[in-house]
C-alpha cells in the first residue's frame, strides 16, 4: 500500500553540479548566476537533444534522466566539450567547471520528479568526479564499454553514503572536453604521482632500484599519457613544416539540418590554410573522421602526424553568427590562442579570413604575395550562393547515388545565383564525373556518354574563374580523353595553387599513370597519403595501379583488394583485380571478380571497357597489359562473342 499512487521504472540518471559554486557565488554573483543560467540552458539542449528530460535543478545541480545509458553518457561526453569550449572564452577564475555522474536504477516517480537510491547512487558517483569530469556506475559501464571508442578507468569498489552495499565506479578519460587543458591537468597529476612515487622509492630503495625509477620517470610515458598515445598507427614523423589538423568545427545548437555550415566553415579553413606553401595542412577527409567523435588532442596529433591542433564551433541563430576557435600545440598541450568571433552570417568570409591570419601569425608564417591573394580571394560574394554550395558539398562528401542528385540540385542552384561561381561550376563537373566512372544512371537520369559531356561543359565554365578544384577537374576529363600531357600540366597547375590538396597530387598521379610514366606517380600518392592519413580506398586503387603499369601484380592486387575492403560499393577496383590474378595465373580468382563485376554492369567486355573511358592508357602497351590480363580472365571482346561465342 505504501507505493500507492506512485509510479516505479528503470532509468539512466545523470547528476551534475559546479565546482567551486560557493567561491564564484562569493567573487560575483551576477556573473556567476547569468553563466549558470546559460550552461543549464546549453545543457538542457543537450539532454533533449539525447532524448533525455531534465528532471530538476536545484541550487547549482542538475537532474536527467534517459531511457538509455548509452544516451545518458553520450549525452555526459557532450556537455563536457560544449561547456570546456564555453569556459575558453572566461578568464580562469571565472571558468565554471561541472561533475557528472551517471547511473542506471530503480526510481520513484511523482509528478515528474524521480526518487530513490538510483538517483542517490548518481549524485555519489558524481562526487567522485574530477571537475570537468564523467564518472559512472558499474551498471552503465557494463551497458556502454563497447558502445564508444572511450577509455575508462576503475577506480574500484566505493563505499559511499547511505547506499548499504559498495558501488563499482569507473572515470571516463577520453572525452572532447579532455582536450588540451585536460591533457595539461593529466600532466599535472601524473606528474604527482610519479614524484610521490620517487621520493618514496628514494627513502625505501638504494642504488640500481632509484636508477630504475629515474628511467621510469624521464624516459616511459606516464600511464595516463600512453592512453593518449596512437594505438596500432603507423608513426609519422612531424614534417619540416609547421602542420596542423582543423578539427571539424561543432555545430552548436544549430540541429542536424545547420551541420552542412559548421562543415562548410572547416573546409573552408582548411582550404585557405593549404594555400599557404609554407604550411603542411591535413585533409579534409582524414580530419572528417573525428567528426562526431570524442577526442583527445595529443592522440589526434600523433594519428595524423602534425604539431598544431585547430579546434572549434559554430553557432547559427538565424542571420547571427558565432564562431570559437582555438589553436593548441599538442607537444605541450598549450593554447596559442582562444578567441571568439560574432557577426552576422554575411560576415562569414571576413570572420574566415580573421581565423586565418591568426593562425599564420602565430605559427610565424610568412606568405609569399601570390599566396595572400590566394587566401584573400573568395569564388563568390553571394552568400545564398555560397550556402546553397556548402550543402551541396555535405552531400557529394556521402558519395552515393541518392545524395550525388541532391548535391548537382545544389550546385546548379548556386551557380543560378552566382554565374560567375568557378567553384561551383567545377563541383558540378566532378559530380558529373562521379557519375560517369560509376555508371550511376539512375541518380542523375543521364547516359554514361552524357554524363562525361556534361562534366566537359561544366568543366569549362569552371576555368573561366579558376581554382584549384577546376584544374584537378580539367585533368580528369583530359585524362578521359588521352590528353595526358595537358592533364599532367592541369595537375601542377592544382598544386601550385593548392600544395597542400591531397586530391591534386592524386589527380598528378592518376594523369602520369596513364601517359605510361606509372614510377614517376608513386612519390605523388604517397604524398596524397601523408597529407591524408586516414586515406581513402581511392588513394589505394592508385597506387595499386601504379603498381599495376609496373608489372608488380602481388602488390597491385592487394591494393585493389583493399580497395574493395574499404569500399565494397565502388566496383571499379575489379577491373584491374582481375588482370593482375590472370597474370599471375590465379585465373580462378579472376573469373570470380569477373562474375562479381557483371552482376553491376552485365554487359561488361573489351568494348564497353573501351567506350566507357573508364581506363583510356596513352600508351597502347599499357592498354594490352590490362586487355591481356582481362582476356585471361574470361572477358569477351564484344556483346556479340557474350551472346554467339567468338567466332
Amino acid at each position: 500500500m505504501a507505493d500507492e499512487g506512485f509510479k516505479r521504472k528503470l532509468t539512466a540518471i545523470l547528476s551534475a553540479d559546479v565546482v567551486g559554486y560557493s567561491r564564484l557565488m562569493g567573487d560575483d554573483e551576477e556573473a556567476t548566476i547569468r553563466t549558470l543560467n546559460d550552461y543549464r540552458t546549453a545543457i538542457g539542449n543537450l539532454v533533449k537533444h539525447h532524448r533525455g528530460r531534465v528532471v530538476d535543478t536545484t541550487g547549482d545541480n542538475l537532474l536527467a534522466e534517459f531511457a538509455s545509458a548509452v544516451d545518458a553518457v553520450k549525452c555526459s561526453v557532450e556537455i563536457q566539450r560544449d561547456l570546456a569550449e564555453r569556459n575558453t572564452q572566461l578568464s580562469y577564475d571565472r571558468r565554471m567547471e561541472f561533475r557528472i555522474g551517471v547511473n542506471v536504477g530503480d526510481v520513484v516517480e511523482e509528478e515528474k520528479r524521480i526518487y530513490g537510491d538510483g538517483v542517490n547512487i548518481a549524485a555519489r558517483v558524481e562526487a567522485l568526479a574530477d571537475e570537468g569530469g564523467i564518472c559512472i556506475s558499474g551498471r552503465v559501464y557494463d551497458q556502454v564499454e563497447n558502445k564508444f571508442d572511450f577509455k575508462y578507468e576503475f577506480l574500484g569498489e566505493k563505499e559511499v553514503k547511505n547506499i548499504a552495499r559498495p558501488i563499482r565506479v569507473y572515470r571516463v578519460l577520453s572525452y572532447p572536453g579532455a582536450a588540451a587543458y585536460r591533457v595539461l591537468e593529466a600532466k599535472k597529476t601524473v606528474g604527482k604521482m610519479w614524484r610521490n612515487i620517487f621520493i618514496g622509492a628514494g627513502c625505501f630503495l638504494l642504488g640500481g632500484a632509484v636508477i630504475i625509477v629515474i628511467w621510469y620517470l624521464y624516459l616511459i610515458p606516464p600511464p595516463t599519457l600512453t592512453e593518449i598515445a596512437t594505438e596500432q598507427a603507423p608513426k609519422l614523423d612531424l614534417p619540416d613544416l609547421p602542420s596542423i589538423a582543423v578539427l571539424p568545427f561543432v555545430n552548436v545548437g544549430g540541429g542536424t539540418e545547420q551541420e552542412y555550415f559548421s562543415d562548410g566553415m572547416t573546409d573552408d579553413l582548411i582550404t585557405d590554410l593549404s594555400k599557404i606553401s609554407g604550411l603542411f595542412v591535413i585533409a579534409r577527409n582524414s580530419v572528417f573522421t573525428y567528426k562526431g567523435q570524442p577526442v583527445i588532442v595529443q592522440k589526434v596529433a600523433k594519428e595524423l602526424g602534425v604539431r598544431f591542433v585547430l579546434e572549434g564551433s559554430v553557432r547559427r541563430a538565424g542571420d547571427k553568427l558565432r564562431i570559437n576557435a582555438q589553436l593548441i600545440d599538442a607537444t605541450t598541450g598549450h593554447h596559442l590562442w582562444a578567441e571568439r568571433y560574432d557577426g552576422q552570417v554575411g560576415d562569414v568570409f571576413a570572420l574566415q579570413d580573421r581565423i586565418t591570419e591568426k593562425i599564420v601569425a602565430a605559427l610565424a608564417v610568412k606568405l609569399t604575395s601570390a599566396e595572400q591573394e590566394q587566401v584573400d580571394r573568395k569564388y563568390t560574394d553571394n552568400i545564398s550562393a555560397y550556402d546553397a554550395f556548402l550543402q551541396g558539398r555535405a552531400h557529394y562528401s556521402r558519395r552515393t547515388p541518392d545524395d550525388l542528385a541532391i548535391a548537382v540540385s545544389y550546385f546548379e542552384k548556386a551557380v543560378e545565383l552566382d554565374p560567375n561561381y568557378g567553384q561551383a561550376f567545377a563541383a558540378l563537373a566532378l559530380s558529373y564525373l562521379e557519375s560517369h566512372r560509376n555508371q550511376w544512371i539512375g541518380s542523375l537520369g543521364l547516359s554514361n556518354w552524357q554524363a562525361y559531356e556534361r562534366a566537359r561543359r561544366y568543366q569549362r565554365r569552371a576555368m573561366q574563374n579558376p581554382s584549384p578544384l577546376a584544374h584537378q577537374a580539367a585533368s580528369e576529363v583530359l585524362v578521359l580523353v588521352q590528353r595526358c600531357q595537358d592533364a599532367i600540366n592541369e595537375a601542377e597547375r592544382a598544386i601550385a595553387l593548392d600544395p597542400n590538396d591531397a586530391n591534386s597530387y592524386l589527380a598528378m598521379a592518376y594523369a602520369l599513370i596513364f601517359a605510361g610514366r606509372p614510377q614517376k606517380a608513386f612519390g605523388f600518392v604517397e604524398k596524397a597519403m601523408r597529407l591524408d592519413p586516414h586515406y581513402s580506398a581511392y588513394h589505394l586503387f592508385v597506387l595499386g595501379l601504379a603498381h599495376f603499369g609496373i608489372e608488380q601484380y602481388e602488390k597491385a592486387a592487394t591494393l585493389f583488394e583493399r580497395a574493395l575492403k574499404r569500399n565494397p560499393q565502388n566496383y571499379i577496383p575489379l577491373i584491374p583485380l582481375a588482370a593482375a590474378h590472370a597474370h599471375l595465373g590465379r585465373k580462378q580468382e579472376a573469373r570470380s571478380e569477373i562474375e562479381a563485376l557483371k552482376k553491376v554492369v552485365p554487359g561488361f567486355t573489351l568494348q564497353f571497357l573501351q567506350e566507357s573511358f573508364l581506363f583510356r592508357y596513352k600508351d597502347s602497351a599499357d592498354q594490352q597489359r590490362l586487355s591481356e590480363g582481362l582476356r585471361k580472365a574470361g572477358v569477351h571482346e564484344t556483346i556479340y562473342d557474350v551472346l554467339h561465342g567468338p567466332e
